[in-house]
């Protein structure tokens, strides 16, 4: 059912509900005045009618029937057009008696009664003081009484004169109010329906609009997306604002999805691409050690170490690029706030630890905090400094390497600057670019060509830059890294953006390397 319907049928149901509540409401005041009304006519009567029933009882009292008839027309042509009922009290100890029983009136003859009222075997109440409704076989009456006193009042005699006004009197101003209730509440339902519908449909105008352009979208087929303009409806614009952000989301992990899927596809070509050659050089000597089992010592010895070479850049090729496709497929959760200083010194006691040969000295200034992703941050130092040892090592002489870590700014913004120094052959000019290229290597490089690919990736990653420049002193190559740093109180990382296309192992990324900050 649509909503305009729904608003409709509620409305032509409110409406009419409304309108009886408040035609109930009218009724009871109504009622009330016009109770109002004959309880005020019905007090009029009685002072009119009072002295006449007072003459009345003192005529009677005097034994003088003649005038005491006289006194009866009189009083009863004073009603008017309300019933009227004169009783007089007994005389005697059993009438006050029955008197104080009955609460003021105690039973007594009937003097004068005429107009519209109750039979005489109706009770009454014994005491109407203020105007009360006596109701029998179906009819009412509004009643008043008056407690009158004779001429022989000392002696204990009184009478009660009663004032009646039919309960009809008011029943047609009711009923037409009654009446005209209905009307309007009959009236009201299908007009307040109709005249809903017709603001429900205007109303939900832009809603329906925004579910056509929802409804003809198809995130697979088509690269439109939902264009929304505001409508000044708060509910509307705020579910195209959601729509628009789940399309977003949708479109951010379809791209993810395709990327997870390109870098699958090509972990798979790199690796079998890769591994051929050196696994066919591994087939090759384990046939000749097969074939040749008298082989010379010397030479075995040599085929036994370019199996076990083979086989360390096997290993170093695939965990390589096991680590570039986790770095194009970390996601922003995964980054938290990493002490860059303990980590680049943990890093160097490694390295010392696995190449003692090696000399190292380090300049790292304490708390260099960041927002980072940290195995692939740890992944990124350690290939730095052992590019910087193995390729600045010469016959007969260790790698000399110096590790600095200090704080900068670039762009107003503080930055990390980890530099790593060596003393060897360094990089030429133009080659120092296609060095984070995957697998450019030098002919006699142990490696994979993959570590300062990994490092730029990290580094891209990070929102970094990274250079390769030569050695201030004396000849070497230097390699500087930049890394966005963050403040002191920074602890949420999840507002952290990550560079939105991640292609370091399907392919060269198109945006190339990230500049210079000296160049900034």
């Amino acid at each position: 059912m649509r909503l305009s319907t729904r608003i409709a049928l509620a409305m032509g149901v409110a409406v009419p509900l409304l309108v009886l509540g408040s035609g109930a409401l009218l009724l009871r005041l109504v009622t009330h005045d016009v109770h109002a009304e004959q309880d005020a006519r019905l007090r009029e009567r009685a002072t009119v009618l009072l002295p006449l029933a007072r003459g009345l009882l003192r005529t009677e009292d005097s034994g003088r029937p003649r005038k005491a008839a006289n006194q009866e027309r009189r009083l009863l042509d004073a009603g008017l057009d309300v019933g009227v009922r004169l009783t007089a009290a007994a005389n005697g100890p059993a009438a006050t008696g029955r008197q104080a029983a009955t609460g003021g009136q105690a039973p007594g003859r009937v003097v004068a009664q005429a107009g519209p009222q109750p039979a005489d075997a109706v009770p009454l109440p014994p005491a109407a003081l203020e105007p009360v409704t006596v109701r029998s076989r179906g009819h009412s009456w509004r009643a008043l009484s008056v407690q009158v006193g004779g001429a022989s009042a000392q002696a204990g005699r009184h009478g009660t004169l009663w004032v009646f006004s039919p309960g009809s009197a008011g029943s047609a101003e009711i009923d037409t109010v009654q009446k005209r209730i209905f009307l309007v509440a009959l009236i009201a339902a299908p007009l307040a329906g109709l005249v809903s519908l017709a603001i429900a449909e205007r109303a939900t105008l832009p809603l329906r609009r925004l579910q056509r352009q929802a409804g003809g979208l198809d995130p697979g087929t088509s690269s439109a997306r939902l264009e929304h303009t505001r409508s000044r409806i708060t509910e509307v614009d705020d579910l195209a604002g959601t729509l628009q952000t789940v399309l977003a989301r949708y479109d951010e992990q379809a791209t993810r999805t395709q990327e997870a899927l390109a870098t699958a596809r090509a972990f798979s070509a790199t690796a079998s691409h890769e591994l051929r050659t050196p696994l066919m050089g591994m087939q090759t000597n384990l046939d000749v050690l097969t074939d040749h089992p008298d082989l010379d010592p010397a030479d075995r010895a040599e085929i036994l170490e370019d199996l076990h070479s083979g086989h360390q850049r096997l290993m170093g090729l695939l965990v390589a690029l096991r680590e570039l496709a986790r770095g194009d497929l970390v996601e922003a959760d995964a980054f938290t706030l990493v002490d860059l200083s303990e980590l680049v010194a943990a890093a160097v006691a490694d390295l010392a630890r696995h190449h003692p040969e090696a000399v190292l000295t380090t300049d790292v200034a304490p708390g260099m905090r960041l927002n980072a992703w940290e195995p692939g941050l740890r992944m990124a130092v350690d290939n730095l400094l052992r590019n910087a040892v193995v390729h600045g090592s010469r016959p007969g002489v260790p790698a000399r390497v110096h590790v600095t870590l200090r704080p900068g700014v670039r762009t107003a913004d503080p930055v990390a600057v980890l530099t790593v120094d060596d003393d060897g052959p360094g990089i030429a000019p133009g080659e120092r670019a296609q060095v984070f290229q995957r697998f450019r290597r030098r002919p006699d490089s142990p490696g994979s060509g993959l570590g300062l690919t990994l490092v730029a990736q990290q580094t891209a990653l990070h929102r970094g830059t990274v250079e390769i420049t030569e050695r201030p002193q004396g000849p070497g190559a230097r390699v500087e890294v930049w890394l966005p740093r963050a403040g002191d109180t920074v602890s949420d990382t999840r507002t952290l953006e990550l560079p939105l296309r991640r292609d370091w192992l399907s392919e060269f990324p198109a945006h190339g390397l990230p500049r210079n900050p000296a160049e900034d």
